[in-house]
């Protein structure tokens, strides 16, 4: 039997520790470290792992912002052999225990947050809820700081002792490396399991796409590290190049152009919103800065360092494409993918620009569009046509974790249904028409609304709930919930509102809530959200 290659996705910050050792790999704010301290650190993680009899292929949880730990940690959690599950920081802690639980994890590192938004808290209450509760790790943002729960260690307490080497375990390439949690409109979210090939030939497909060069580029990071778009996009592929990663933990428009300056950032990739915000502070809009003031965003600066522009996570407007063209000089490339894609599927190319376009295939990767209502998954080829979009290539995930059937549904003959309508024109560029799901894609993150309307269901003065999403200039869509009460229940809207916020991620929770006596339904009794977009 032939044997498989052996190798490890942690091999991207290896590879440059050893080749480029000094040059900076993360920046955040006055502090910058290089390759080989960041490898050095991921070394003690995984010597961390093994002392908590961490086993490989055994699932590791993280919780953290767009801070050198996240990097630290994730790698450090591939060295020692084990699955990375990052984790949304906006998780409140019954979420928090849903994922553990459904990724049987057995240990957890989590960052402490701040009073506005406590993420160790709900990860220490997540975690002691859990079936079975894994080994809680606390990252703080100052490393001298104590825990502040009895029986919790901190991040930095526990690597003080650990020794700075370690030598990595190697993988079957098809093993996994990542599990990413992502949904449907029905059932709970599921986790898509990514092997270390999957991760590292999109890494090589994003770099051969963008012109990457050793050592040339600098990255603004502003893209959740927790989600696939930035962990892959920025994260892998960067470290795999040797560019060094300025770290912004929470999008600011005036501070990440004062850092696109500072830096001499040569690439920058944002979901729509992140642009819009950066030509609104560039224009002076409400808001934003004074733009060409004293304190103000030196363009010309941007325009001579940034090289390149990536926008994905939700359709880019033509109007926000055309203006940062104007304004900073360069094309901005858009993309298209899911976390089960690795998740790059797609890209425009800057040299053919097309508004409105997901672009062609990246190298690699095959599309095609099929009948969604044929069971041998019939391929529609009349251009023009709407079909649903399947995708087979490197970047496809394994299969959904401890779902055979979801994943049996969702893959066939290496093809994945991605569940988008989409039609391609006769130059072989697609574009997503809609979805065939109903997921709503709020400010680059996905919302599913039947599990939003299973929590407002919860409410004991709730009967019906729908969520659908409506289009906002901010934040793309807005979540919106239509909600039939219980027969003589008394609660206000702004009351449900204000309960669904404690029960669920910021960008989950509906910011409308709509009382109605009645839902458009069918005559089988579905719901027509058509009716209430």
């Amino acid at each position: 039997m032939k044997e498989l290659a052996m190798y490890n996705l942690s091999l991207v910050l290896e590879d440059s520790a050893r080749t480029v050792p000094d040059r900076p790999a993360l920046v955040l704010g006055e502090l910058s470290l290089s390759y080989a301290q960041v490898d050095a650190m991921a070394n003690q993680v995984a010597n961390l792992l093994v002392s908590l009899d961490v086993s490989p292929g055994d699932r590791v949880a993280l919780s953290c912002p767009n801070l050198p730990q996240f990097p630290i940690v994730y790698f450090g959690i591939l060295k020692a052999g084990a699955v990375v599950v990052p984790m949304n920081v906006l998780n409140k802690a019954r979420e928090v225990t849903y994922f553990l639980d459904d990724a049987e994890a057995t240990a957890y590192f989590c960052f402490e947050g701040s009073e506005d938004l406590p993420i160790g808290r709900y990860g220490h209450d997540g975690a002691a809820a859990a079936v079975a509760p894994p080994h809680l790790v606390l990252i703080t943002a100052d490393p001298s700081a104590a825990s502040p729960f009895e029986g919790v260690p901190t991040l930095a307490e526990s690597l003080a002792e650990m020794p700075t080497t370690f030598e990595t375990l190697q993988a079957r390439e098809t093993d996994t490396a990542v599990v990413l949690y992502t949904s449907g409109t029905t059932g709970r979210p599921k986790g898509a399991e990514l092997s270390h090939s999957n991760q590292l030939m999109n890494a090589v497909t994003c770099n051969r796409l963008f012109g990457s060069e050793p050592g040339a580029d600098t990255h603004l990071v502003a893209l959740p590290l927790f989600h696939t778009f930035g962990a892959t996009v920025d994260m892998t592929s960067g470290f795999s190049m040797g560019a060094t990663l300025v770290l912004l933990p929470r999008f600011d428009a005036q501070q990440a152009l004062q850092l696109l300056v500072r830096h001499r950032v040569t690439r920058f990739a944002g979901v729509p919103t992140m642009w819009w915000g950066l030509l609104h502070v560039l224009d002076g809009a409400p808001g934003g800065s004074d733009g060409a003031g004293a304190d103000g965003p030196d363009v010309a600066t941007i325009s001579e360092t940034l090289r390149l522009g990536v926008s994905g996570g939700a359709p880019l407007p033509v109007e926000i494409l055309e203006a940062v063209r104007e304004r900073l000089g360069i094309s901005i490339m858009e993309g298209y993918g899911l976390s089960e894609t690795s998740p790059v599927a797609s890209f425009s190319l800057a040299e053919r620009p097309r508004p409105g376009s997901i672009g062609l295939p990246v190298w690699g990767v095959e599309m095609r569009l099929i009948d969604p209502a044929s069971p041998d998954w019939a391929e529609v080829t009349e251009i023009g046509a709407v079909g649903e979009l399947a995708i087979r290539g490197h970047n496809v995930m394994s299969g959904y974790l401890g779902r055979p059937e979801d994943t049996a549904a969702a893959i066939r003959e290496g093809w994945f249904r991605t569940g988008d309508l989409a039609r391609k024109d006769e130059e072989g560029f697609y574009y997503i028409v809609d979805r065939s799901k109903d997921m709503i894609v709020r400010g680059g993150y996905n919302v599913y609304p039947r599990e939003v309307e299973d929590v407002l269901i919860s409410h004991p003065k709730v009967s019906l709930a729908a969520v659908v999403g409506v289009p906002d200039e901010r934040v793309g869509e807005e979540v919106t919930a239509y909600v039939i009460l219980e027969d003589g229940a008394s609660v206000t809207a702004e009351e449900l509102r204000a309960w669904g916020a404690e029960q669920m991620a910021s960008y989950k929770y509906p910011r409308e809530v709509v009382l109605v006596e009645e839902l458009p339904m069918t005559s089988t009794g579905k719901i027509l959200k058509r009716e209430l977009r």
